[in-house]
């Protein structure tokens, strides 16, 4: 294990990697099981985000002018500010803050704090995200876990939970439109903003029955998100035949932005379950 990731062991072959860089969780091991997935072009320069995992997007989500898209976050190394410690239960956590810097201060000149405290169970991981806005002026801002799931095919994967609700198309001009279907499945470049999603997802991987559940806390939007064969071609850091091994459920508070005052915390989070 490198001095830049961070191992979080629960036993039964159950264990959580988060690289430093990004605070990036970049597996997921439950049971023997890997639950996430990683471009095997992922780079781990400690310069561009990591092609996979959980990168955390903050404090913008999508192209931004003022820095780059998807903001800092992912592409700052974080502190570890709480080693891996195991509870009594046997669950263990680990905490990751990052603060503003130098360099986040020349893109956005603001004072936070972002504690993110990573707990592992038996069958789920909780990630607590908290922001706090440790300047003197109030500042606004986006924010959301980029969830990379692993499947078999993603044309036999479902997800649940959206039903009903608008959503922004970024493949079709940003139009809005209302979802129809009880299940979605995803048969092409496919990069949709759902609002104001319920509490959680159901992700069903029908080939194989394995199923994620993702339970959110104060993120209401999820992006669901594949970049299908032409897109996949064109990144660098993304193997030309792996769209098909992954599906992007993300869980966000991206379509509106929250303000926080001096002083004043943003606390959120998602847990998820596998099945």
């Amino acid at each position: 294990m490198s001095a830049d990731r961070v191992l979080l062991e629960r036993g039964k072959d159950t264990s959580l990697t988060v690289h430093l860089f990004g605070a990036t969780v970049i597996s997921w091991r439950c049971k023997g099981s890997e639950i996430l997935f990683v471009s095997k072009k992922a780079l781990f320069n400690n310069k561009k985000a990591i092609r996979g995992g959980i990168p955390v997007c903050f404090p913008q989500f999508g192209p931004w002018d003022l820095g780059p898209q998807h903001g800092f976050a992912r592409i700052t190394t974080w502190t570890l500010e709480q080693a891996p410690k195991t509870q009594s239960s046997g669950d263990v956590s680990a905490v990751f803050t990052l603060t503003d810097n130098e360099e986040t201060r020349k893109m956005w000149n603001h004072g936070f704090k972002i504690t993110y405290t990573l707990t592992l169970k038996e069958t789920e991981f909780v990630s607590d995200f908290v922001v706090k806005n440790t300047g003197e002026d109030s500042f606004s801002f986006t924010a959301l876990l980029h969830t990379y799931l692993g499947v078999s095919d993603v044309t036999k994967a479902t997800v649940s939970g959206l039903k009903g609700v608008q959503y922004i198309d970024k493949v079709n001009d940003g139009q809005t439109f209302t979802e129809q279907r009880e299940l979605v499945t995803v048969a092409e470049n496919y990069d949709r903003v759902y609002m104001n999603t319920q509490g959680g997802h159901i992700v069903h991987d029908t080939a194989t029955g394995k199923t994620v559940i993702i339970k959110k806390t104060n993120l209401p939007d999820t992006v669901v998100w594949n970049p299908w064969e032409e897109k996949a071609k064109a990144m660098s850091d993304f193997g030309d035949d792996e769209y098909p091994k992954m599906l992007c459920v993300e869980a966000g508070h991206v379509s509106s932005p929250v303000t926080l005052d001096p002083g004043a915390s943003f606390i959120a989070g998602q847990m998820i379950v596998a099945k």
